[in-house]
């Protein structure tokens, strides 16, 4: 059992703090920004909670952060109030914000100075994964540390890996959402084009789906993009700062992202409808309208 902390009590990191209580069997006290959140969450799980990130990971083992973007990454770590400033030697960071590399990269420089160690950690399997605990995590920072961290993380995944140096796991995870994008924007015409033929879609997905064309979009998001309900999974808003995030590396980088960009700027168009929330397989909204 390890000491812990965990920063950020959103769709994604309310139900992972409750498996590193309950499946991990860690003692954990947890941070949000919305206090009243914090404290319902302790009273569900038998945790603690704190009023500051500082105040959270002092003399903890593990911090987990999953917030919103680097800036409130940056205000959890090294923010006046940040937990960066009362984590102990040799304990460990675990970031599983979808964040930049480069803000991965900078906190793990900031993270040796003080004498601890940060892995970038972001995560894939969307709102179900979280409460399920079987979320795919993707890490970058050193061995040591993330070998340490592997098993506790392990309270709320079904594999994790760690890809290499800091920002590694960041990286990996923009891939992950570049591959999505095209993939939904495949089925939202796939769909759309056999509504218009006039097939049965649901009969066409269960046969098409055991074959090259499967997928886990095609197996989760196939009936209900047919229905047209959106009102539940991982937000259009969210998708579209996850893809700018990709394609800010990609002008760093060099990589030529000509879908992504173009999927992008159909997120635009779904956001204009009034799809901030909704679920990114709205993308076929768009081409129904």
């Amino acid at each position: 059992m390890a000491d812990v902390a965990f920063l950020g009590l959103g769709v994604m990191g309310y139900p992972m703090a409750g498996h590193l209580k309950n499946k991990g069997g860690h003692a954990v006290t947890v941070y949000n920004r919305t206090a009243a959140k914090a404290e319902r969450w302790a009273g569900q799980h038998g945790g603690s909670f704190a009023a500051t990130p500082q105040e959270a990971a002092r003399g903890k083992d593990f911090v987990f952060a999953c917030v919103g973007n680097d800036d409130d990454l940056r205000a959890v770590t090294i923010g006046p109030d940040g937990a960066f400033h009362t984590m102990k030697a040799g304990s460990v960071f675990i970031d599983n914000t979808t964040a930049s590399a480069e803000v991965a990269r900078e906190l793990a420089e900031e993270a040796a100075r003080r004498g601890f160690a940060f892995i970038d950690a972001p995560v894939s399997g969307g709102q179900a994964g979280a409460e399920n605990g079987v979320l795919t995590v993707m890490c970058g920072g050193d061995p040591a540390p993330y070998a340490r961290a592997e098993p506790v993380i392990m309270a709320f995944a079904r594999a994790c890996r760690r890809i290499g140096p800091s920002g590694s796991g960041q990286l990996a995870k923009m891939m992950n959402q570049i591959c999505i994008a095209g993939l939904v924007q495949g089925l939202a015409e796939a769909i759309h084009f056999g509504k218009r033929a006039g097939l049965d879609i649901e009969t066409v997905l269960d046969v098409i789906s055991k074959g090259a064309a499967g997928s886990w979009q095609m197996e989760n998001r196939g009936k209900t993009m047919n229905a047209g309900r959106f009102d539940f999974g991982f937000a259009v808003d969210w998708m579209r700062k996850d893809l700018d995030i990709c394609l800010a590396e990609a002008r760093r980088n060099g990589a030529h992202l000509p879908v992504t960009a173009l999927v992008d700027q159909f997120y635009s168009e779904v956001q204009k409808m009034g799809g901030n929330r909704w679920d990114t397989s709205s993308l076929i909204a768009r081409l129904e309208r």
